[in-house]
């Protein structure tokens, strides 16, 4: 091979990785919001978001905490006996359905439509009875009752409203996912500006 064709073949090559390179940049953002709707999953958008607006939630919350509970897994059981994509006990299930009973007339906690129904219903109970989403959250996971007892106490509350400290690590960091599960949720879908 000659110097000229080698020189020749070198800049086609520059020019090939140039455009290959082009052509990643241009792919990226696109590569990389798919990839995060395949972490931040949509399924039983319908359901969610009815429901979510039923109760005057944000439907980014109600997708946080399912994808959190059960990861969208419709038949999960926990080994505590909660179950279904909201992850409810039979005896809170049973509680929702008697305050706010499905539109279906179904009581099934494996059943989608019931179970989002009432983990909803549960949700909006929860910002009424606390107040704050962080709150809410809390009692989700830990019972209305330890956070009832934790806003009394002045190591984790200062004004009896805000939990400034969750002492349960389980609870901190199930409410820190789902809040940031929440966020994402936003900004991928409801172009909503990030959450607190």
């Amino acid at each position: 091979m000659t110097p000229r064709a080698a020189a020749s073949r070198r800049r086609t090559g520059w020019w090939v990785l140039a455009a290959l390179l082009l052509l990643i940049a241009l792919a990226a953002p696109f590569l990389l919001r798919r990839g995060m709707e395949l972490l931040y999953p949509r399924r039983y958008g319908e359901i969610v978001e009815a429901e979510a607006a039923e109760f005057s939630l944000d439907p980014a919350l109600v997708y946080g905490v399912i994808r959190c509970e059960s990861g969208f897994d419709a038949a999960a059981v926990s080994h505590a006996g909660a179950r279904g994509l909201m992850q409810l006990t039979d005896r809170t299930f049973e509680w929702m359905v008697s305050l706010s009973p499905p539109e279906n007339g179904g009581a099934d906690p494996l059943d989608v439509r019931d179970n989002i129904h009432c983990g909803c219903a549960l949700l909006r109970l929860l910002l009424d009875e606390f107040g704050g989403e962080r709150e809410a959250l809390a009692a989700y996971n830990a019972g209305m009752g330890n956070v009832a007892l934790w806003l009394q106490d002045p190591a984790c509350s200062a004004d009896g409203a805000v939990l400034a400290e969750i002492p349960f690590p389980e609870t901190r960091a199930y409410v820190l996912r789902v809040q940031r599960s929440a966020a994402q949720y936003n900004r991928l879908y409801f172009s909503q500006p990030d959450r607190p």
